[in-house]
């Protein structure tokens, strides 16, 4: 079939799952559907992930470089990123209709491993995020994986087929070096992911550079300058980023003092989380969350 059947198809499919605004889980492992009406920005670290963007546009805002997005392209993350994603243009009669599924590195090392390299190389320009047109084997691959929802009995079998099925048109797609070096185990692609995912679940904790870049058997100065050109910060930095991201959330989502919440994220000076806080979200922290309430409040209206 052609992209824009499949895309009609998808559409159609992802309305009736999903018949008003939100976020939706699915019965599928990982498997996740969104359905937004208004424009609005969204905050939060991304888990590696496939996205694809099924109707509407979305702007994504990773380390200080701007990726836009729109219908029949993914939109893959190929490590835990920290990110500002604003969605534009969707309203109740043309809704931003997207699906996504975890990105697997141990899928991608495995079927690297069966696959020729491709004969271009996208990986010294690779920086965490890969926009490309979907296939339309890859959007058939995410029409049947909907489908199956219809019978549950099937998923166990034919779900992870899908999926792996999905990694396989990455790694042959015009992008597949950057996905075949996040699945090589020591490549600076994957070494930096496993930093990256290190952070991510110790944020919290003080660490030394030369200790994290050991961790993934790489030189400090290897592993500062990759970092750095991979994800666009420092490492110091990211870990900031993770912290004023959680803080945030704490924040929002849990009713949590900006006191507390620096506490929490690993902050010894509320003087200087306030500081910082300000400097990336561009308001105080009391200020800045009560503008995301009111913004939320407008969009539910």
């Amino acid at each position: 079939m052609e992209n824009e059947t499949i895309l009609q198809a998808l559409k159609e499919r992802l309305l009736r799952l999903m018949p008003a605004p939100g976020f939706y889980p699915a019965a599928i492992d990982g498997l996740k559907l969104v359905r937004r009406e208004a424009d609005m920005r969204v905050d939060c670290i991304d888990d590696p992930l496939v996205g694809v963007i099924v109707q509407g546009h979305k702007r994504a805002l990773i380390a200080d470089v701007e990726y836009r997005c729109g219908e029949g392209q993914i939109f893959a993350i190929g490590m835990d990123l920290p990110s500002v994603n604003q969605i534009a243009g969707a309203t109740p009669e043309t809704p931003y209709l997207a699906l996504s599924i975890p990105l697997d590195r141990y899928i991608l090392f495995q079927l690297a491993a069966d696959i020729s390299p491709s004969p271009l190389s996208g990986a010294k320009a690779y920086k965490g995020v890969t926009v490309a047109d979907a296939a339309a084997e890859l959007l058939d691959a995410c029409l049947r994986l909907l489908n199956l929802l219809d019978t549950p009995e099937r998923i166990p079998v034919f779900a992870p087929m899908i999926i792996r099925e999905i990694h396989y048109y990455l790694l042959t797609g015009p992008h597949g070096e950057d996905f075949r070096l996040l699945g090589t185990a020591e490549s600076p692609n994957n070494q930096i992911a496993r930093a990256v995912s290190w952070l991510r679940d110790h944020y919290r904790e003080l660490f030394k550079l030369a200790e994290l870049a050991a961790h993934v058997n790489m030189s400090q100065t290897s592993f500062c300058r990759h970092f750095s050109r991979i994800t666009g910060m420092s490492p110091l930095q990211f870990q900031k980023r993770l912290r004023l991201y959680e803080a945030q959330r704490l924040m929002l989502t849990e009713d949590t003092s900006a006191e507390t919440a620096a506490l929490a994220v690993g902050y010894e000076s509320s003087t200087q989380f306030n500081r910082e806080y300000k400097r990336q979200f561009g308001e105080p922290p009391h200020r800045d969350i009560q503008r995301l309430i009111t913004a939320k409040a407008a969009v539910v209206l």
